[in-house]
């Protein structure tokens, strides 16, 4: 859906159409759950959460501002409604044993691609929510710097220094992560 459809869409809904409202939510709901659910890495909250935040972009769709992108705007209204869940529920990340990973069928190389997941589960989990957000709206969801300084509310030289930051603190993680692991062999 081109940027002028969705105006077109958003047009419709201010106008009384609400029901054309499902067009947006079915275009982004993939990945309102997806940012949702690497904050609070619970599925029903996360779902809970992306249900909320599309809530509240619907409340608030006459404010959206043209200039800017439908879904950064949208993405940002779910990242603070995650973030809003995991304060009020104290959540705490999920074990590393309840991780799903990926299997491979030709059973080459399953053993090292799970153990560099776990390594990297365990270090990703051991930063703190500003750091662990900005390396996956970074490197997993592949957004630009802009992008990610819209959703989160930083300016994109933060959002750069941050993953800057983040990335070191991850590498000091996996050496220590590493270390121990060494230790115990």
């Amino acid at each position: 859906m081109t940027i002028p459809a969705e105006h077109t869409i958003i047009d419709r809904i201010l106008a009384g159409e609400p029901s054309v409202y499902a067009e947006l939510v079915n275009k982004h709901k993939s990945y309102a759950f997806t940012i949702a659910n690497k904050i609070l890495q619970n599925r029903a909250e996360a779902e809970e959460a992306a249900q909320d935040a599309f809530i509240k972009a619907y409340h608030h769709l006459s404010t959206f501002n043209r200039e800017a992108k439908f879904s950064t705007w949208l993405y940002r209204i779910v990242f603070n409604t995650a973030i809003s869940y995991k304060r009020k529920s104290r959540h705490t990340f999920q074990s590393i044993e309840n991780t799903v990973l990926e299997y491979s069928p030709d059973g080459e190389g399953t053993l090292e691609r799970t153990d560099k997941r776990k390594y990297l589960a365990l270090a990703m989990a051991r930063l703190n929510e500003a750091d662990r957000t900005a390396l996956t709206l970074f490197y997993l969801d592949e957004l630009s710097l802009e992008e990610i300084a819209e959703i989160t509310g930083m300016q994109a030289n933060t959002a750069k220094v941050r993953i800057h930051r983040a990335r070191l603190r991850l590498a000091d993680e996996l050496k220590l992560i590493l270390k121990q692991e060494a230790l115990t062999l």
